[in-house]
């Protein structure tokens, strides 16, 4: 696994502006690299106000949209069109924007009828292993980059600390008794999250200390599972001030004045 690359931004404004433009840079050189593009979009707060900084940018139209490939790391389960999924969130902020080719988005399963999370995960997990090769045999498309946001208690994705889904191999895993709301959901497993190229944890906030000063600290994934969110070539922790506080002094390396 890759060593973490470690960047602090002045604030969460400054921070999602630097990411999108990251952003947009990687994925323009995805696609002069080998034709096409993917990324695994993630929620949360800075998340989708990174996908807003997307939008805006007028950088933008540089990306081939139409070539890009978009997966999400987690959902939460419930019906289509539902404010809070992360999908419709996701559209509302940058996909509806874009021209991205719809056959090419590819959303997690909404709850619907008798349809169970497990269920859900399945059907996303033979998504995954139908659109590209498999890659270090966890069935996974070979992601460009991977965001991810980190909880307090040091969750990424709907892997939660102690949770019995960080111990399923399965490319994806259902979710249930989430500790916060709702207590379905759907997640990419471990993994098929090691197993993108990139892996950036945008993380912004006071309360997101205590889990960054653990992941990065030498925690093991079960406890702070964000410990175990690494790429196959960059692992990057793009941070504002308040969440790099509890770091030690030279860790991180300021990029904003």
């Amino acid at each position: 696994m890759t060593t973490p690359t470690i960047v602090i931004h002045r604030d969460v404004d400054v921070l999602v502006q630097a990411v999108a433009a990251r952003l947009i840079t990687r994925l323009v050189d995805a696609r002069a690299a080998h034709g096409d593009a993917s990324v695994v979009l993630t929620g949360g707060t800075a998340g989708i106000a990174t996908l807003r900084a997307v939008a805006a940018s007028p950088a933008r139209s540089a990306v081939d949209w139409s070539a890009l490939s978009v997966w999400w790391g987690d959902e939460r389960f419930l019906p289509s069109g539902d404010p809070d999924r992360n999908e419709t969130q996701a559209r509302a902020a940058l996909l509806d924007h874009v021209p991205v080719d719809p056959a090419r988005v590819f959303a997690m399963p909404a709850s619907s009828g008798d349809l169970t999370p497990e269920d859900a995960a399945s059907a996303y997990a033979d998504v995954l292993a139908g659109q590209t090769e498999k890659r270090l045999h966890v069935g996974a498309p070979a992601f460009d980059v991977l965001l991810l946001g980190v909880g307090p208690d040091g969750h990424v994705a709907s892997l939660f600390p102690e949770h019995p889904a960080l111990h399923d191999d399965r490319p994806v895993v259902g979710v249930r008794g989430a500790p916060k709301p709702p207590p379905e959901r759907v997640s990419l497993s471990l993994p098929v999250i090691r197993s993108a190229d990139e892996v950036w944890l945008v993380v912004a906030g006071a309360d997101k200390a205590p889990a960054v000063r653990l992941a990065l600290g030498g925690s093991g994934p079960v406890q702070i599972p964000a410990a175990g969110a690494q790429g196959q070539r960059a692992t990057r922790w793009l941070l504002d001030r308040a969440a790099a506080a509890e770091l030690p002094p030279g860790l991180g390396r300021p990029a904003s004045p």
